[in-house]
């Protein structure tokens, strides 16, 4: 690959994962299913686990999702949460013409529904991603998160 077929690359990548993110705060389960590659896997073990405290804020987040068609907006929008992810400082490594390993550092606020044990929760960390040219378009193909602090309020 070229160095401005990289860039090119590099930039669909991040639109991609911006969209992943407005689909997610927005509750736009196609805007997500969209950039997801059909066999995905997406694991979100212990991505609400703050490893200072071992204390876990939202233990329902804990899954892996296999495939495209297991994305649904449906679990924060009927708990009531909203959500806020930024995404920045993409670190991507070209592994094929086709293929590419990301990290990304990330910072995400989860609002909670009045009465809950806590009102917002903060996390900061890095999204560990791997993403596939699939017919001209980059798909994310896998996710797993790794936290370096989360707290609650």
């Amino acid at each position: 690959m070229y160095d401005v077929e990289q860039l090119d690359a590099i930039e669909e990548i991040k639109r991609a994962k911006a969209r992943y993110f407005r689909g997610v705060d927005t509750s736009d389960p196609e805007l997500v299913r969209d950039i997801l590659a059909e066999d995905c896997v997406l694991d979100y073990r212990g991505c609400c686990t703050d490893p200072t405290t071992g204390h876990d804020y939202l233990p329902a987040m804990n899954v892996v999702l296999r495939g495209a068609a297991s994305w649904s907006s449906e679990g924060f929008a009927k708990l009531g949460i909203v959500s806020a992810h930024h995404g920045y400082n993409f670190d991507v490594t070209f592994t094929s013409d086709t293929t590419a390993d990301v990290v990304l550092a990330m910072t995400d606020r989860l609002f909670m529904p009045p009465g809950g044990p806590w009102s917002r929760m903060t996390g900061h960390g890095y999204y560990h991603e791997t993403y596939e040219k699939i017919g001209g378009r980059w798909k994310l193909k896998t996710v797993r998160i790794s936290r370096l602090r989360v707290e609650a309020a």
